[in-house]
């Protein structure tokens, strides 16, 4: 007759043990899932500022700030984020809004010439569902094209 073996307890854990799962690494953030400041400052004014570089305008000053809408009839009292974009020494500006303090809220467009005010406000990208740092900045490059700022036409 044949010895019969028992598993011990050793043996049948390795059987019917798996390799441990790989841990899930947790995805960081959307860019866009940022505190806003944090985004502006250190992700979107910088690729504005590299596509600027990529169209052969270098001297591009960047500033994100709060303050009042410099339009005329505007409440200075009433202030929200800004991008304002400058060169040519000055002789060319705009700005962009941001209402809500929130890239996906309401987004405002102004432009100016020869160090003037600028006269009227513009909705910025309304129809976009889901705003990226991709489109913003396209979207900001594809208006000052609009004014034949950027590209020769």
């Amino acid at each position: 007759m044949a010895e019969e073996t028992k598993p011990t307890p050793e043996s049948s854990n390795k059987a019917n043990s798996k390799p441990p799962a790989k841990a899930k690494k947790a995805k960081p953030p959307k860019l866009e899932d940022k505190p806003f400041s944090e985004f502006m400052e250190k992700h979107f004014t910088p690729a504005l500022k590299e596509a600027f570089d990529a169209e052969g305008i270098d001297d591009v000053e960047l500033q994100f700030m709060k303050q009042g809408i410099p339009i005329k009839g505007a409440n200075p009292s009433e202030q929200c984020w800004q991008v304002i974009g400058n060169w040519q020494n000055g002789k060319r500006q705009f700005n962009l809004y941001f209402l809500d303090e929130n890239i996906a809220g309401q987004k405002a467009f102004s432009y100016a010439t020869d160090g003037n005010q600028p006269s009227t406000v513009e909705s910025f990208m309304i129809d976009e569902r889901r705003v990226t740092l991709d489109l913003m900045v396209m979207y900001t490059i594809q208006r000052l094209n609009g004014q034949k700022w950027l590209f020769g036409n």
